[in-house]
């Protein structure tokens, strides 16, 4: 059987995959914090948790799965390490002994204060258009968050 010429399968190196670029730029962005944060004691996704926390505290910790894009039973496991580590509390919400609140001590503020990740700005380069890139970025995500989405809700109709 006769190969195809190189030509015919261009569109499909990996460099021309907006998703790749986007995957191993996670990657580097983790290996960019990894020592900021083994300095702390803590993984991404603790921090991030925080960090949301930070934005909107007293979250429900079913609110802050959504707001990270984990389920509860993975983000429940790293809430209990932040809240033996000391950063974190979670409390039954009073008026609905179901949900579980969760908010920032004064300990996790002060950390997260201190803007851990600030000097990965400079270092991804892109100067005044970071901000432009990361409302990019974030609406890619929405918009194939959406059309999941509205390809789930036409599956069961």
């Amino acid at each position: 059987m006769a190969r195809p010429p190189k030509s015919a399968g261009k569109g499909r190196k990996l460099s021309n995959f907006l998703c790749f670029a986007i995957y191993s730029a996670n990657l580097a962005f983790g290996r960019a914090y990894k020592p900021l944060l083994d300095k702390v004691g803590l993984t991404y996704t603790q921090y991030i948790a925080m960090v949301a926390l930070s934005d909107e505290d007293e979250l429900t910790v079913s609110a802050l799965g959504e707001k990270l894009f984990l389920e509860s039973n993975t983000l429940t496991p790293i809430l209990k390490k932040l809240e033996q580590m000391g950063y974190i509390d979670r409390q039954r919400d009073p008026a609905d002994e179901r949900q579980v609140r969760v908010s920032l001590t004064t300990g996790g503020r002060k950390l997260i204060e201190q803007g851990l990740g600030d000097s990965l700005i400079e270092a991804t380069g892109l100067g005044g258009e970071f901000p432009v890139v990361q409302a990019t970025v974030s609406r890619l995500r929405d918009n194939l968050l959406q059309h999941t989405q509205a390809g789930n809700a036409k599956k069961k109709h």
